[in-house]
């Protein structure tokens, strides 16, 4: 198994040798990491990974390699859910008509109360169903089947409606050295400019050199003045993770524009929807995490605040005590989203997804009503819209 996985990182071009992997192999010899997938991710990491440029390579042969085999952590799911129980051998496609049948359970907590029954009743493999635990049905519990307000339990998002997602996710930091695909992105983003000039004097002033000159009955007398700095204040929280994914190089490049536009930015990233802490590296998003409340009290209120993000989530991560997907949050999003819009004078939520398709989910519209109609497309023109509005 080890050799193979060896293999498998060689495949995404991880540097390892033979030296890690004999390390590995005492490792597990010595029961350094036993009967636990995620024990033997974070060690099999840390022997085998020497720079951390090379997690998220790690983290993709990792998910390849070991596919199906991740803990369910929760308490309450003490039950084991053998891999073949969700391992997907039958795809949904429901017309709209049909999709409008299935019926909600009514809330997160019926959802989960659910959910806890179903597993403590189930005893056997399931498929294609519309109650049990298993995969390509329209019960609420399991993957890849279609139920307005799911839980899923393995694998990717189909639907982009799971209540709750019960699989720990390894999300890849925005690279700001990415070549641009486009120079328009630059253009768009300098309309939010506030120029002054500070620091050294440095720059040739060549009108006050020609009227001093002049004054001096023709006897040069060189003026010289700081350059200007664009002063404006920026602060970008990226999504990352799940639906965002198909936007990582559109993200990249407004990530490295911005990076070159503005001199006074920060930046921060968050999942679906902002609650009391965000990140500001994704490979440690779990240990270091950053409180939202810090945030705000941090950085003034003469910042200009920019969200990025695809709005498309379950309508409970938007407006539920405890709707996130990865963890039980005590004050619904839309809380949190208010605080920003009352601490910032100017906020902007730039979307990816094409304009025609917000009206089609729920948290679209409430996100939009929240940041009071200040959501633009990420697109050249949506952007020289957003910059217009932020430097009003």
């Amino acid at each position: 198994m080890l050799i193979g996985f060896f293999e498998n990182l060689r495949r995404y071009r991880v540097p390892v040798t033979l030296r890690e992997l004999l390390d590995l192999f005492d490792a597990m010899q010595a029961h350094v990491a036993f009967g636990s997938i995620e024990d033997f991710y974070l060690l099999s990491r840390a022997v085998m990974v020497k720079d951390e440029k090379f997690y998220d390579r790690f983290d993709q042969a990792f998910a390849n390699y070991f596919e199906g085999l991740e803990n369910l952590e929760p308490d309450w799911l003490n039950k084991v859910i053998p891999d073949e129980w969700l391992r997907k051998e039958l795809e949904k496609n429901l017309s709209p008509e049909e999709f409008e049948k299935l019926k909600g359970l009514g809330s997160l907590e019926k959802i989960m109360d659910e959910l806890r029954k179903r597993l403590e009743e189930q005893e056997k493999r399931h498929q294609g169903g519309n109650k049990w635990v298993g995969t390509g049905g329209t019960s609420p519990f399991g993957g890849y089947g279609a139920n307005p307000e799911g839980v899923r339990m393995v694998g990717p998002s189909r639907n982009k409606r799971a209540v709750k997602v019960w699989e720990k996710r390894e999300f890849r930091n925005l690279d700001d050295s990415v070549e641009l695909g486009t120079r328009n992105i630059k253009l768009a983003l300098r309309r939010l400019r506030k120029f002054a000039r500070i620091g050294r004097e440095e720059e040739l002033d060549m009108d006050d050199t020609i009227r001093s000159t002049a004054r001096n009955a023709g006897l040069l007398d060189i003026k010289m003045r700081p350059q200007k700095e664009n002063r404006v204040k920026v602060l970008i929280f990226f999504d990352v993770g799940g639906s965002m994914d198909p936007y990582i190089k559109l993200c990249e490049e407004l990530f490295s524009a911005a990076r070159l536009e503005f001199k006074h930015m920060e930046y921060f990233y968050f999942h679906n929807f902002i609650y009391e802490y965000v990140w500001k590296d994704n490979r440690r998003r779990w240990d270091e995490k950053i409180s939202t409340w810090d945030v705000l009290h941090k950085y003034g209120s003469d910042y200009k605040v920019i969200f990025v993000g695809d709005a498309a989530m379950s309508p409970y991560e938007v407006n539920s005590v405890g709707g996130s997907v990865e963890h039980w949050n005590e004050e619904a999003g839309a809380v949190w989203f208010q605080r920003v819009m009352e601490t910032y004078e100017k906020v902007a939520w730039l979307n990816p997804e094409p304009e025609r398709a917000w009206q089609m989910t729920t948290s679209t519209q409430w996100i939009k009503q929240l940041s009071e109609h200040k959501m633009y497309p990420l697109t050249i023109e949506g952007l020289e819209k957003a910059m217009r509005y932020l430097s009003k």
